[in-house]
């Protein structure tokens, strides 16, 4: 038995704004439909060293992972780990152009990706969060060309044998404590908008189940596609349920984990853009079609990176579940995959020029408009679930 409530890493803003003058080059596929459009991939892939070089680098915001999964798609289970740099690289198809994807999280210092992009020129795209590039907006601009995710796998978990939460407000009004890690801006919107209380907050944890296992009554943030099901199967002083919230479902919408480039690289190599975007697409169709192969593949690269990260292929399996079941995956609005809603944007760009303010934050473009950060214009709308 998993969550009844299916509603819905660790990335932390270092005090990291180092900027760099100028835009990475080196860059780097499919179309219609899962397993379609063959004829016009071919095309594509054979356009793309043209336009984007032989090598694209994209610098991942975590260890390898399901959320992922689309990125190591494109490449597939035949790629090679660099153990030492923790990277996995591949040809993209039969297009000659190289694919390296560079593990994040702990490999870079936990630093911003934003951060590393416009140090490193090598770096192409990387995963950049709507609040991480609201943040950044003046000093770090980056544009958001894909949203594999559409909604934030973050969770607020509890046991269920201890609680019985149906809101944010019931976690609030219970005086629970809420175990988070220092700078988790959700946390701060759900203060001020009255679903949690200041009292309540506890920000030691440090991603360890030792309290939530000991004290049993506490509330803790985390992801839908990793504690729970680890919780119930691999934790074995817990080895039971938990339950959740997606902190999606407080209004909180952000959009997590997208694929973006550095503001120029829109228009200095908008060529390629145009043919990869769309490959990136499909390759997350595809991965969810069938993601058996690539889960394969990224539970033996973290095994051959032998860090403290774990996966398994039962949890690969379930998370990928999580990310259909809760539609953390899903088409947009619009009705196709990747696309972002700017009224959406819009109104994650106003709470979080009211929590950065609020932390006196100067680092935040004045004026910011979602076309700042996000753009559909690379999107091909035939390409959906």
């Amino acid at each position: 038995m998993r969550s009844k409530r299916r509603w819905t890493v660790p990335g932390a803003f270092a005090a990291l704004l180092m900027l760099a003058a100028g835009c990475g080059s080196s860059p780097g596929g499919r179309g219609e439909g899962a397993g379609e459009g063959t004829d016009r991939d071919s095309g594509a892939q054979s356009d793309l060293a043209g336009a984007c070089g032989r090598r694209v680098v994209l610098q991942t915001d975590w260890f390898p992972q399901p959320e992922h999964g689309g990125a190591y798609q494109l490449i597939g289970p035949g790629g090679k780990v660099d153990t030492n740099k923790g990277r996995y690289s591949g040809q993209i198809g039969d297009s000659g152009v190289e694919l390296e994807i560079r593990a994040g999280g702990p490999y870079i210092g936990s630093a911003p990706v934003s951060a590393l992009m416009y140090q490193d020129r090598d770096i192409f795209m990387g995963y950049v969060n709507t609040d991480e590039a609201v943040k950044l907006s003046a000093k770090l601009p980056t544009v958001a060309v894909l949203a594999p995710l559409d909604k934030s796998p973050q969770i607020l978990m509890w046991n269920p044998e201890k609680f019985s939460f149906d809101s944010f407000d019931d976690i609030g009004a219970s005086r629970a404590k809420v175990l988070h890690f220092e700078g988790s801006t959700f946390v701060d919107y759900l203060v001020g908008k009255g679903l949690l209380r200041k009292e309540q907050l506890d920000s030691s944890y440090d991603g360890s189940p030792s309290r939530f296992v000991a004290e049993g009554d506490v509330v803790q943030q985390g992801y839908a596609t990793n504690e729970p099901y680890k919780y119930e199967h691999d934790i074995k002083a817990w080895n039971k349920p938990v339950d959740f919230l997606l902190v999606h479902r407080s209004g909180y919408e952000t959009y997590p984990q997208n694929i973006a480039v550095r503001a120029d690289t829109v228009r200095d190599k908008g060529d390629c853009l145009k043919l990869l975007v769309p490959l990136m697409q499909q390759a997350q169709v595809d991965y969810m079609a069938d993601p058996r192969p690539v889960n394969e593949a990224l539970v033996k690269m973290v095994e051959d990176l032998n860090s403290s990260w774990t996966l398994s292929v039962p949890a690969t399996d379930d998370a990928v579940t999580e990310l259909r079941q809760l539609e953390i995956v899903t088409n947009s609005p619009e009705g196709f995959l990747g696309g972002f809603d700017l009224d959406r944007v819009r109104r994650m760009i106003e709470i979080l020029k009211g929590i950065y303010d609020k932390q006196g934050v100067d680092s935040v473009k004045r004026d910011l408009q979602p076309d700042d950060i996000v753009t559909n214009q690379f999107l091909d709308r035939s390409v959906k679930l």
